[in-house]
């Protein structure tokens, strides 16, 4: 019965520490808990939370400084979460961000190019 008892004790402490942190609902600690954020980084999402709470990753990212798309990603992965949603980058950065490599790179492979008679 003891073993069993302190099986679910620790299976609790596993989830609990497992735990999504959501940024909006978040303490300075909770925040600094994070793998990736530190006490300037949880200073500054303390800051701008207090104007209004962050509506989306895209919202956070634009309003905290140091916390860009790949950070976002990074600390998703570790936990963190803006109205209970982890991370997913938008579909429209993407495209923006990976078009003008894909034109260069078909300009520089003739293998890429159209055939001209």
């Amino acid at each position: 019965m003891l073993k069993k008892t302190l099986a679910a004790l620790l299976a609790l402490f596993a989830a609990a520490a497992f735990a999504a942190v959501d940024v909006n609902e978040a303490s300075v600690a909770d925040l600094d808990s994070i793998k990736g954020i530190g006490p300037g980084t949880s200073a500054k999402i303390v800051e701008q939370r207090k104007a209004a709470k962050f509506k989306d990753w895209d919202d956070l990212v634009q309003r905290v400084s140091g916390i860009g798309d790949k950070r976002a990603a990074k600390l998703s992965a570790e936990g963190l979460t803006v109205g209970g949603a982890p991370y997913k980058a938008s579909d429209k950065k993407a495209v923006a961000v990976k078009t003008p490599k894909a034109v260069a790179a078909a300009e520089k492979a003739p293998e890429l190019a159209p055939i001209k008679k």
